[in-house]
């Protein structure tokens, strides 16, 4: 798939602050090998376990990287914690929180790479700003007795200018619906991302969001949803 071929996406993401990407279609454009995505996608598989959940759960395991984008080029950063203020993140704010970083090898991999060139077109298309970037891998597990809760602070904005999300992979699980909000909280649609590389772009100035709670399809089996998050925020 050449560019231009998701250029509707750009118009969405002007028109209504946030726009959908099927996984077949970014795949397509990030013209990824089997292998590459396979590779990529099982790096969720070595994630370190969040204990910052103020709620007391267990659910979520992330990793996180810090990176500049200046006239299209990216740099990545000396590790650092992940900070928001309680305007944004009720649950978790106010509290510098460290998670194990991205490795280097993830980082270097041609998916990783293809993402992040996809992400500064998307949201920086004249590639003249300066951007604070964070990236976050996501695994939220579901088990017995203990839904998965992607996010636990509900409807909410990141405090960025622009978040990319990709799913990567769903195991074993129902529910995990995505929900999208103005800013006075008023609904304006739901889905479900399902598919590997099923994308959301959305302008956080402009646009709540959140995804409802998972659960096991088969208790007796493991039960995840990874999702890669993209944030960006002028500098």
């Amino acid at each position: 798939m050449n560019a231009p071929d998701l250029l509707p996406s750009s118009a969405a993401l002007a028109a209504s602050g946030y726009a959908r990407i099927p996984g077949v279609a970014m795949l397509d454009h990030l013209a990824l090998s089997r292998p590459d995505w396979s590779a990529f996608a099982a790096s969720w598989n070595d994630l370190g376990p969040d204990l910052y959940m103020a709620d007391g759960g267990r659910y979520r395991r992330r990793r996180h990287a810090a990176l500049a984008l200046e006239h299209g080029r990216f740099a990545r950063k000396p590790h650092q914690p992940h900070y928001q203020s309680r305007d944004y993140n009720p649950l978790n704010g106010d509290v510098q929180r460290w998670f194990d970083p991205v490795t280097d090898a993830t980082m270097a991999s041609p998916a990783m790479q293809a993402i992040l060139r996809f992400a500064a077109d998307s949201f920086d298309p004249a590639q003249q700003g300066r951007w604070h970037v964070e990236l976050h891998q996501f695994r939220i597990e579901a088990k017995p007795g203990e839904e998965g809760r992607p996010t636990p602070e509900g409807m909410h904005r990141d405090g960025v200018d622009h978040v990319l999300v990709m799913l990567i992979e769903r195991r074993n699980v129902r529910q995990g619906v995505t929900r999208i909000g103005a800013p006075d909280g008023a609904p304006l649609g739901e889905f479900t991302l399902t598919d590997p590389a099923d994308t959301m772009l959305i302008d956080d100035r402009r646009i709540l969001h959140g995804v409802t709670e998972i659960h096991p399809l088969d208790p007796s089996k493991p039960a995840w949803r990874d999702a890669l998050v993209v944030t960006l925020t002028a500098t």
